[in-house]
């Protein structure tokens, strides 16, 4: 019994010595965005970077005892900008797939939101059901998506009939919708959802069910970081439970999306 209480003793030191060395090693973590996909991360009318994505890692980083700095990238740099070690961490919505997982590495997901086709009132969507894609779902019509998203990669596999057209923001497609230029958008619901109940969104809703295919939209959206970099992994694996665990999390999450658990494995 003695062998067992001193091999465990030993077994706790070691793991918060682990912990405080790779807080050591890491005392400012540089935390890339978008900025330009509102609710999750956009600027405000003074400049400023909020959102769930900035405030999810202003409490991470809390927990995790280091000092973060927030800076803005547009999503088609993002990936190149953390190779090039201009940041060294993103929070944006980036989904784990196996592509990503090529050249980058990522934390344990910390939120997953479906995505969802909007349109205006009275449209119907169906093209994607009971675990099957509709392929002649979109024949015909134009839809647009934010590029070089997992959203993109599934309507360029699977609807050869309709014409996608690609944005730098999910604003931009958001503008065309309104201005008549596409027939429907798709992207994360919790990002639509917000813009279906506002002003700008009147006359449009979700005009399809929400679907999360694992083989298109991976397994929810972790924290990119670089593949040598396994210690600030463990870091930012650790304070997320953390936040799980205590509360944290969960009171973010209803702060900005109270009917819908992002966090729901």
């Amino acid at each position: 019994m003695k062998n067992w209480i001193k091999a465990a003793a030993i077994a706790a030191v070691g793991i918060a010595f682990s912990a405080s060395v790779a807080s050591a090693a890491w005392e400012k973590v540089v935390v890339a965005t978008e900025g330009a996909y509102p609710p999750f991360n956009f600027v405000d009318k003074d400049g400023n970077l909020q959102g769930f994505d900035v405030d999810f890692t202003k409490e991470l980083c809390k927990t995790a005892g280091v000092e973060c700095e927030i800076v803005a990238q547009d999503w088609d740099g993002i990936i190149p900008g953390l190779l090039a070690k201009k940041y060294d961490a993103v929070i944006a919505q980036m989904s784990i797939t196996e592509e990503r997982k090529r050249s980058i590495d990522f934390t344990n997901y910390y939120c997953v939101t479906p995505a969802v086709f909007v349109g205006k009132d009275g449209m119907k969507i169906e093209a994607y059901k009971d675990g099957e894609v509709i392929e002649d779902a979109l024949d015909g019509m134009v839809i647009g998506v934010q590029r070089s998203t997992t959203h993109a990669n599934f309507l360029e596999d699977n609807f050869p009939n309709a014409e996608i057209r690609m944005y730098d923001t999910q604003d931009n497609a958001l503008l065309d919708l309104t201005a008549g230029r596409i027939d429907a958008t798709l992207a994360d619901s919790g990002v639509l959802l917000e813009w279906v109940n506002s002003d700008a969104g009147k006359g449009y809703s979700f005009v399809s069910d929400t679907f999360a295919p694992a083989e298109w939209f991976g397994e929810g959206a972790g924290i990119g970081l670089r593949k040598e970099d396994q210690d600030l992994k463990e870091l930012f694996n650790k304070a997320l439970a953390e936040m799980l665990a205590n509360g944290s999390y969960e009171k973010l999450n209803k702060k900005y999306f109270p009917t819908i658990n992002l966090h729901p494995r």
